[in-house]
């Protein structure tokens, strides 16, 4: 056997899992990531991890132990409030969910830990792609620096230097923005706030707004104000990077919510992050390409709809499960991936999440879908 030179261009869930898989198998990777650590931002928020396609990429990973020990215990409850702060419906954790919670940032250092060191090379941001021939491709970095590979994977999210190289499709808004909060040490510091997300997850919701919010590990309160508007919006002369001006502009959009609710953004103990949602067309494909793919929001980016970080996994495993059973033939193990992976991305995009969260009839069109599945997908 002849073991390909792997490159993996992005050090998230993705990446790291097919990283790990062919560790598992004896095939080296070398992942090359923008950041200058793995403690160089927080990894997001809590994630459900589902049985479908999280946790059998964990488990071909040889991990699902050790992420059973990261489990949270009682997350898996869920609460939809109207505006006033009403409970339309509370479906408590009973201990028979199957979609455990865990931090992202605390799956992401597992699967750190369990590669090889030196694996990683950080402060590596990539700055372009260009084919060599024969299937090889040079990557080219910020800091000057190229790699040159006979396998390499755009693991780099929505905004991917590799997809150029396979796609012209560039993501587009979807039509909603998002702003991002904290609330820390929630129970003693923000009480009603906290009594109001409960222990697991709340969506407050109604058309065109909402706030989703859930409790992390360490007791604060992660939530996101969702608002259906224009990619230009704020259009007026809110400088979103005042802190106080944006956090003034999106409580306006909340006038006569209930307080707890508000408080959400009001009382926060870090600055508003605001997010534009964007997305990459349903059924996003390219033709086969020698010695180059992709995985996770680079190939299939689709608003949240709670199979994001699962379904990246699951392609980092499937690709190096691939890999390792085709390794003198990586033109048939590309193709063996490629088609279970946009078959896959196809199936989970399902319907319009914001729709149903944020339609005409919300919230009880998110109630409806809650209670026939009994929880969020």
């Amino acid at each position: 056997m002849t073991a390909p030179v792997v490159t993996v261009i992005g050090a998230g869930l993705g990446g790291l899992a097919l990283a790990r898989v062919l560790h598992v198998h004896g095939i080296p990777a070398t992942i090359y990531e923008a950041e200058a650590s793995a403690t160089a931002r927080a990894q997001g928020g809590m994630l459900d991890i589902h049985p479908w396609n999280g946790q059998p990429a964990l488990a071909a990973a040889g991990l699902i132990e050790e992420f059973r020990g990261l489990v949270l215990e009682g997350r898996e409850s869920y609460r939809v409030l109207d505006r006033t702060g009403s409970v339309l419906l509370d479906l408590p954790d009973d201990g028979t969910g199957s979609r455990p919670e865990v931090q992202r940032g605390q799956l992401r250092q597992l699967l750190l830990d369990s590669l090889p060191d030196g694996s990683v090379r950080w402060e590596h941001k990539a700055t372009g792609v260009r084919a060599l021939g024969n299937g090889r491709h040079e990557v080219r970095f910020a800091n000057g620096g190229t790699a040159t590979t006979s396998l390499l994977v755009g693991a780099d999210g929505a905004w991917s230097r590799v997809r150029p190289v396979l796609s012209d499709a560039t993501p587009t808004y979807a039509g909603v923005t998002s702003v991002e909060t904290f609330l820390s040490d929630a129970d003693a510091r923000h009480a009603a706030a906290a009594e109001a997300v409960g222990a697991g997850s709340l969506f407050a919701l109604a058309p065109g707004k909402g706030f989703l919010a859930m409790r992390e590990a360490d007791g604060s309160l992660h939530s996101y104000a969702q608002l259906v508007k224009p990619l230009d919006w704020p259009s007026d002369d809110t400088n979103a990077a005042d802190a106080a001006a944006l956090t003034a502009r999106v409580v306006a959009e909340f006038e006569g919510w209930a307080p707890q609710l508000t408080a959400l953004l009001t009382d926060s103990d870090t600055a508003p992050l605001l997010r534009r949602i964007h997305t990459l067309p349903v059924g996003h494909r390219w033709d086969p390409t020698p010695g180059i793919t992709l995985l996770g929001d680079a190939a299939h980016l689709a608003p949240p709809n709670g199979e994001g970080a699962n379904l990246a996994m699951l392609d980092g495993a499937e690709l190096g499960r691939a890999v390792a059973r085709n390794p003198d033939d990586i033109e048939k193990a590309l193709s063996e991936y490629e088609q279970a992976m946009f078959a896959r991305a196809v199936e989970a995009a399902g319907e319009d999440v914001y729709d149903i969260m944020l339609g005409d009839d919300a919230p009880h069109s998110w109630i409806a879908m809650m209670a026939e599945d009994g929880q969020p997908s």
